[in-house]
């Protein structure tokens, strides 16, 4: 049997039919068969590119992408997917749009959406912000479908919120399940989620926050640490001990990078902004307090040089198991000495990974590709076995 043969039995195992027409917001939302259902997709399609065989299942068709934020892996790593799969992406610039002349989030959403399939959006900034505008958009979707204005309804894809960030840990994941060896192998494992320094703020909480609350489904030992002051938001925490309790994990908290960083099989140096920090800033901007803003960042970078010590340094990772834990970030990251004085990880661990953090990016096109596959086939299995068979060269090798 092929490699898509063996995922293809893997995926008839699994009860996923609710993910068709469905959007994808946070990890938590879906079952342990549905986020086994992406890997299986995922690993499945990039076997199938590999061996340069298309797996377009779209003739044409729109893949709209909304980023809000500042973006580059996940960016390229949609129109990737989308290209994947036959779709064109098209962004909303919504500095060219009619939005700054008062056009609704229901209208927008239906008026970019004529012949999409998949609309991505990245809205990560601003605490209580991002996830509500995507749910709004996925909200105006499903009514502009239901009124027969969008002969389909499109899928929303989350690339990032100021709660979740789903094909980020997701991909994250994927890249620890192929180090490991296999998803049975990730029980027992300890893994360091911990606050890095940064000389800039205000880097969103969604990345911790997505780690703790994907993790610790796997019985992994989750450790949440960073210093006094840079909380994540409690109810991420609530989700996080809840699956720990019910994978038969564990998740717990220090205000010592050293004591996380001790015996663990898995690290994530990253910074980011407090629950605290952020929820004011999200109030400032609401009010258009520009000095106010101005004045919250001066006061976050001088708590932030509090804490240079919280980085990931040679004596830091000596203290991993057997002095070699797998060293992950979203990137990009804060090297000391080469895009920063002083920053998250020393220059020689980042040298050392810079390999397998290449490879950890990697997997996001293809986690993006499967949500998106699974929300718009009925069959998957079916589907990825037919896309073997029919053997269509992606391209042709003269």
């Amino acid at each position: 049997m092929s490699k898509v043969s063996d995922l293809a039995a893997k995926l008839r195992g699994l009860q996923i039919d609710k993910m068709v027409e469905n959007d994808f917001f946070l990890t938590w939302d879906k079952t342990d068969d549905e986020l086994a259902a992406v890997f299986a997709v995922a690993d499945a399609l990039r076997d199938l590119r590999e061996r340069n065989i298309s797996v377009r299942i779209f003739d044409s068709g729109l893949g709209i992408s909304n980023f809000r934020d500042n973006s580059t892996r996940t960016r390229f790593s949609f129109a990737s997917a989308c290209n994947l799969l036959g779709l064109q992406v098209q962004d909303l610039d919504e500095g060219k749009s009619q939005i700054a002349h008062g056009e609704t989030v229901r209208e927008t959403a239906n008026m970019i959406s004529f012949m999409a399939d998949v609309v991505g959006i990245r809205d990560d900034m601003y605490i209580g912000k991002g996830h509500t505008y995507q749910q709004e958009v996925a909200q105006a979707l499903r009514e502009g479908y239901a009124d027969g204005v969008l002969e389909q309804k499109p899928t929303l894809v989350n690339l990032q919120c100021d709660i979740d960030h789903p094909t980020q840990t997701l991909a994250d994941l994927n890249h620890v399940i192929h180090q490991f060896g296999g998803v049975e192998n990730l029980r027992g494992k300890k893994v360091a989620m911990t606050w890095a320094y940064s000389p800039s703020y205000g880097k969103p909480l969604s990345v911790p926050q997505g780690v703790i609350g994907l993790f610790t489904r796997f019985g992994m030992d989750v450790v949440l640490a960073h210093p006094e002051g840079y909380d994540v938001m409690p109810e991420v925490e609530a989700v996080a001990k809840a699956n720990a309790a019910q994978s038969g994990g564990s998740f717990t908290k220090t205000d010592d990078m050293k004591e996380a960083f001790r015996n663990a099989d898995i690290v994530y140096p990253k910074s980011w902004a407090s629950f605290a920090a952020m929820e004011q800033r999200t109030d400032l901007y609401a009010k258009g307090d520009f000095d106010g803003i101005g004045k919250l960042e001066q006061a976050l970078l001088a708590e932030n040089a509090l804490h240079k010590d919280w980085t990931c340094s040679e004596e830091m990772m000596s203290l991993t198991k057997d002095s070699r834990a797998l060293y992950l970030h979203c990137l990009p990251a804060d090297i000391t000495g080469v895009s920063c004085r002083e920053g998250e990880v020393a220059a020689s661990v980042f040298d050392r990974y810079r390999v397998p953090l290449y490879r950890q990016a990697s997997f996001k096109p293809y986690i993006i590709a499967a949500m998106i596959f699974l929300a718009k086939v009925k069959d998957p299995a079916g589907a990825l076995e037919a896309l073997e068979q029919r053997g269509v060269e992606r391209h042709t090798v003269f």
